[in-house]
């Protein structure tokens, strides 16, 4: 019988429980099957620290070598890691990781040569056709001659190419406090702040993908009490958290505050315009802050809004030449890092930020933080398009109230706006609303949730 990955195989990667939905024979086959949609001779393969990703990783790269496939494995490293090593070596790649999801999940981001997406229309359809036919017939016959399997070893050399695009040599001392969630961040800061001048606190620095001090995941605020705490204590310049694969970073200042990802995109994007003389596109999608295109149109860049995900993030930036791009989830995508994310370097910006000027992040921050914002708020809901048709007809005709629908459905004015998104994996509604003011934002977010959950 034919597995059935509906459950498993996403909009963007692979992800599910470990060994319950999905395993090493499993994996295998998507390593034929990644080998034979990408057409590639050789790839490479990285995975995160949780406890089944060593063996669903060698399982993998056994199935592509069997298809003749040379495989460099590089160990243990971010994703972003994984990210350097496919556009460095120019070869489609593979991450074992589940990210910020609890320690029994486990999943592959798939890419193709140059960090290129692998997602729904772009591989992982064919990818999961493949899959499920082998799972009943039986894997493919081998390669008349397998593909090796080597190792080796990227880390120095990705850090080296971080710090090669930001200038940190004239920063002054900064005290920064980081807290790994005992995920892949704790593998690669050492490695990358060597040599700069940054007094460096660590935090869940200890590789353990049981995550035994909080769940790796920064924008849920119960993820933070520790690093903000620490902060504190430290009377540190600074607070950064990474998510389980070290590729978002969330952002605390000296008070332990939480600075806005949508704040840290636009303080990015102004040192990115700044970098290319004052002209380029930026990438946003439709849930960051009013402050984001502001700051660009500002600096003299040009913004671009795009819908919610990765994918169609990369996909932007490719077509129109964009130089970054920043999502409010903290996901930042960087040209000069194939238009791939990585939450390092966006760390890095903000050190390099900070330490360039002689005030507190609290201050530096306030000029890009214009708005008052709700934050991600999900409702569960019995029927996501009848709930959202709801709003739709609440909000149609009213004065001065634009309704677009390029993602979910925005409704927007001149002195407020709020998003409202289906999730695709769980019979949730999200919501985002900001407003120019504290008072507006909670008017306009409990008169939306009433209708969402009315």
């Amino acid at each position: 019988m034919a597995a059935d990955l509906s459950t498993i195989v996403k909009a963007y990667d692979v992800r599910g429980v470990v060994p319950d939905q999905w395993d090493e024979p499993l994996a295998e086959l998507f390593g034929a099957a990644f080998a034979q949609v990408t057409g590639a001779d050789a790839i490479v393969i990285g995975h995160d620290m949780r406890p089944s990703s060593p063996g669903l990783s060698r399982a993998f790269a056994r199935g592509a070598a069997a298809r003749g496939v040379d495989v460099t494995e590089i160990g243990l490293c971010s994703t972003d890691q994984l990210y350097y090593a496919s556009g460095a070596l120019n070869l489609p790649g593979a991450m074992f990781t589940a990210s910020h999801n609890p320690a029994r999940y486990n999943g592959i981001k798939m890419c193709r040569a140059g960090a290129a997406p692998v997602g729904q229309d772009t591989g992982l359809a064919e990818i999961r056709e493949l899959v499920e036919q082998w799972s009943e017939s039986g894997a493919p016959a081998p390669a008349a001659t397998p593909g090796t399997i080597t190792q080796r070893d990227t880390l120095e050399d990705y850090a080296a190419h971080l710090r090669s695009l930001v200038d940190l040599t004239a920063i002054r001392p900064l005290k920064v406090v980081v807290d790994a969630g005992n995920g892949m961040g704790g593998h690669t800061v050492p490695t990358v702040f060597t040599g700069l001048a940054l007094d460096l606190v660590p935090m869940y620095f200890e590789l353990d993908g049981t995550f035994p001090n909080h769940e790796a995941n920064p924008l849920d605020p119960a993820n933070i009490v520790d690093l903000q705490k620490r902060v504190r204590e430290e009377g540190a310049d600074l607070g950064i958290a990474f998510d389980g694969d070290a590729d978002r970073c969330f952002v605390v200042d000296e008070h332990g505050d939480p600075v806005s990802p949508s704040a840290v995109t636009a303080l990015v994007a102004s040192r990115e315009l700044a970098k290319h003389g004052g002209k380029g596109t930026i990438i946003h999608n439709l849930i960051t802050s009013w402050s984001v295109p502001e700051v660009v149109k500002e600096n003299g860049g040009t913004p671009v809004r795009t819908r919610v995900g990765h994918s169609f993030i990369k996909a932007e930036m490719a077509r129109t030449g964009a130089i970054f791009g920043g999502e409010h989830s903290a996901h930042y995508y960087f040209a000069d890092f194939w238009n791939a994310d990585t939450g390092m370097l966006a760390a890095l910006h903000v050190l390099a930020a900070l330490g360039g000027q002689d005030g507190p992040l609290s201050a530096l921050v306030a000029q890009y933080d214009r708005y008052a914002g709700s934050g991600e708020i999900n409702s569960t809901v019995d029927d996501q398009a009848g709930r959202l048709a709801a709003l739709k007809t609440a909000y149609e005709g009213r004065e001065g109230v634009e309704l677009d629908e390029l993602d979910g459905l925005t409704v927007s004015t001149t002195d407020w706006w709020f998003n409202v998104r289906p999730s695709n994996t769980e019979p949730l509604l999200r919501l985002n609303a900001e407003a120019r003011d504290e008072t507006t934002m909670a008017k306009i977010r409990d008169e939306a949730l009433a209708i969402i959950r009315g």
